[in-house]
C-alpha cells in the first residue's frame, strides 16, 4: 500500500499547525498524528509509513519522524510489532454513540428536592452546568458572589489599601529575601512564624482583652479559612450552627458548604436574641460580630454576651467570634472582645489582617480554647499546608516595631472622617424618608428603610449611577427580612464622599417620593 494517502493526511493536519512556528517539527508531527488518531481519521489498526518513507514524503529528516514516533509510542496512540512496522493502537475507547446506550433524557430529583435534566456530559463544551455539581456545590455555587467585589464607591467591606504603607512593606521583605533562610520556604508549622504568633497574641491581650497564650495563636489564610476549619474539626454533617440574622455571606457559605444546618436567629438593637424556640435546636456552633454586627452595625449588650457564653456552657457549643473590623471604632476605645469574658473556654476567637492592611495579604489568625490547640494545629497542617512564611515575618516585624499601630491610628483618623461627612451629607437630603445608622465604628452604615421598601431594586438603581451598595434584605435567612442599604464608605476618597453621598441619596429619596 502506498503511503502518499496517509502521509497527505498527516500533512494536512500539520498544515493547521503552521502558525505555531516556536514549535519543533517533530512536536508538530507528534501532534498531528495523535489529533488524526483522536478523531479516529486514522482509524484503530491502520499501519503507519515506515519513518524512512514518511520522512521523505513529508520533507522531513529521519530523526525528526524516529522521535515523533518514539512519543506516541511512549503515550500508548501507537504499538510497534516487530518486522510488521507500526499500527494505531487498539486500546482507544469507543466512540460516543457505538454500542453505548444512551443516557434517558429524563430529570432525576436530587436530596435537596431540586430537579436537573439527566444527559451524557459534553465534553467538548466548557459552560455553567449545575446538574454536574453536587448538592453542595450547586448550593455554593448559585450565589456567584465574585460580581459582589467590584471596586465601586460605597461597596461594604473593602478598606482603602491605597492608603498602606508600600514602600515600608517592601523593605521589611526584602529584609527577609536578602537574608534567604531557608525555613523561611518551607509550610508553615506549628501554627504559624512563632514571632508574628507572638506580636499577635501581644496585640490582643492590650488592645482587644483577649486571654491568650502564644501557644493558643494559629496563622490562617483570613476569616474564611478560619470558619472553615471550625467548621471541619468542631461540627459533622447535619450540626446545627446558629448565625445571626441577618448574616455575613461568606460565613453562611462556608457552614453551607460543610453540609451544617443553618438556624437564623434574629439580630436587635443589643445582638443576636435568642428566643425560647430558638433554644428547641441546640447549636453545635454559634457565629457571632459582637463588636460590630455585620451587616447591622449594632454592638453586642454585656447581657447578651453573658447569655450566649452560658447557652455555650449549658449545651456544649462552640461560640465563634468574627471581630473581623474592631480597630474601627471611633468614638472611645476599642469595647472588649467577648472571648475575655468567656470562664468554660467555649470561645473561638478570629481576626484578620484583610481590613486592616490590604485584601490579598490573606493573612488572619485564631485564638483557640487550650483543648483544641493540638488538634487544631495539626488540622492546619495535615489539610492546608499553609506557607508564606517570609509575608508572616515581614507583618511581625511591622507589629513589633509599631508600624502596624501607626497605620491603624491614620486610617482610623480617615475612616471616621468619611463616616461623618457621609452622615452630614446624606442627613438633609433623607430627611424623614429613611434613617441612618449611629454606631461610630467599622467600615460601613446602614441606611434603615421603611417596611415596604424594594431595597434590592433600589441597589440596583444606584449601581446604575455608579454605586454598589448592597440590600439589606439580602442578608437575611429567615423570613422576616428589614429594609435598607448597606454602604461602605471607607474605599471612597474623602474629597469625593460629597458628590457620591448625593447622588445616593437622591436615589432613595426618588424612591421614597415614588411610595407616596
Amino acid at each position: 500500500m502506498s503511503s502518499l494517502p496517509i502521509a497527505d493526511l498527516i500533512l494536512a493536519e500539520m498544515d493547521q499547525r503552521a502558525s505555531a512556528a516556536n514549535v519543533p517539527r517533530h512536536r508538530r508531527l507528534y501532534e498531528a498524528i495523535r489529533s488524526a488518531v483522536l478523531a479516529r481519521r486514522l482509524p484503530v489498526g491502520s499501519k503507519l509509513p515506515s519513518t524512512r518513507d514518511l520522512a521523505k514524503d513529508l520533507g522531513l529528516s529521519r530523526n525528526t519522524v524516529v522521535t515523533a514516533f518514539e512519543q506516541l509510542l511512549a503515550e500508548g496512540y501507537v504499538s510497534a510489532r516487530t518486522g510488521s512496522g507500526t499500527f494505531v493502537a487498539d486500546t482507544l475507547p469507543e466512540p460516543a454513540g457505538r454500542e453505548v446506550a444512551p443516557v434517558p433524557s429524563s430529570t432525576f430529583t436530587h436530596q435537596d428536592g431540586a430537579t436537573a435534566p439527566q444527559h451524557a456530559p459534553n465534553l467538548g463544551t466548557i459552560a455553567a452546568d449545575f446538574a454536574a455539581l453536587s448538592v453542595r456545590g450547586r448550593r455554593v455555587a448559585k450565589h456567584a458572589a465574585g460580581h459582589r467585589y467590584e471596586i465601586q464607591p460605597f461597596v461594604p467591606g473593602d478598606d482603602d489599601y491605597s492608603a498602606f504603607p508600600i514602600k515600608l512593606w517592601q523593605r521589611l521583605q526584602n529584609k527577609y529575601w536578602r537574608e534567604a533562610r531557608p525555613e523561611l520556604l518551607d509550610y508553615g508549622q506549628n501554627g504559624g512564624y512563632l514571632p508574628l504568633r507572638r506580636a499577635i497574641a501581644d496585640y490582643l491581650r492590650v488592645s482587644r482583652s483577649v486571654r491568650v497564650t502564644v501557644e493558643q495563636v494559629l496563622i490562617t489564610g483570613g476569616t474564611q479559612h478560619s470558619l472553615d476549619l471550625c467548621a471541619q474539626l468542631l461540627a459533622d454533617t447535619g450540626d446545627t450552627a446558629w448565625v445571626e440574622d441577618p448574616c455575613y455571606w461568606g460565613a453562611q457559605r462556608v457552614f453551607e458548604s460543610r453540609d451544617l444546618d443553618l438556624h437564623p436567629v434574629r439580630v436587635d438593637d443589643e445582638g443576636m436574641n435568642p428566643l425560647p424556640e430558638d433554644l428547641q435546636r441546640v447549636p453545635r456552633l454559634i457565629y457571632l460580630t459582637p463588636s460590630h454586627q455585620y451587616p447591622k452595625s449594632v454592638v453586642m449588650s454585656l447581657a447578651r454576651r453573658r447569655l450566649l457564653l452560658d447557652i455555650a456552657a449549658r449545651t456544649g457549643a462552640w461560640i465563634l467570634e468574627d471581630d473581623y473590623d474592631s480597630e474601627f471604632r471611633y468614638t472611645g476605645r476599642p469595647l472588649s472582645s467577648l472571648q475575655g469574658l468567656d470562664a468554660n473556654e467555649r470561645v473561638v476567637y478570629m481576626g484578620t489582617f484583610s481590613k486592616i492592611l490590604y485584601p490579598g495579604i490573606k493573612v488572619g489568625y485564631m485564638v483557640v480554647p487550650p483543648a483544641l490547640v493540638a488538634p487544631f494545629r495539626s488540622a492546619l497542617y495535615d489539610l492546608q499546608r499553609p506557607g508564606q512564611m517570609m509575608q508572616q515575618a515581614a507583618l511581625a516585624d511591622f507589629l513589633e516595631q509599631g508600624h502596624f499601630a501607626t497605620h491603624v491610628r491614620r486610617i482610623r483618623q480617615i475612616y471616621g472622617q468619611r463616616r461623618e461627612l457621609l452622615q452630614r451629607t446624606l442627613a438633609p437630603i433623607l430627611g424623614s424618608t429613611a434613617t441612618i445608622s449611629k454606631e461610630e465604628s467599622g467600615l460601613h452604615l446602614v441606611i434603615q428603610l421603611p417596611a415596604g421598601s424594594d431595597d434590592e431594586r433600589l441597589a440596583e438603581e444606584a449601581a446604575e449611577q455608579g454605586l454598589h451598595v448592597r440590600a439589606l434584605s439580602s442578608y437575611y435567612i429567615g423570613p422576616e427580612k428589614e429594609r435598607g442599604l448597606v454602604v461602605g464608605y471607607a474605599y471612597v476618597p474623602t474629597d469625593k464622599i460629597a458628590y457620591y453621598g448625593r447622588l445616593l441619596g437622591n436615589v432613595v429619596k426618588a424612591a421614597a417620593s415614588g411610595r407616596r
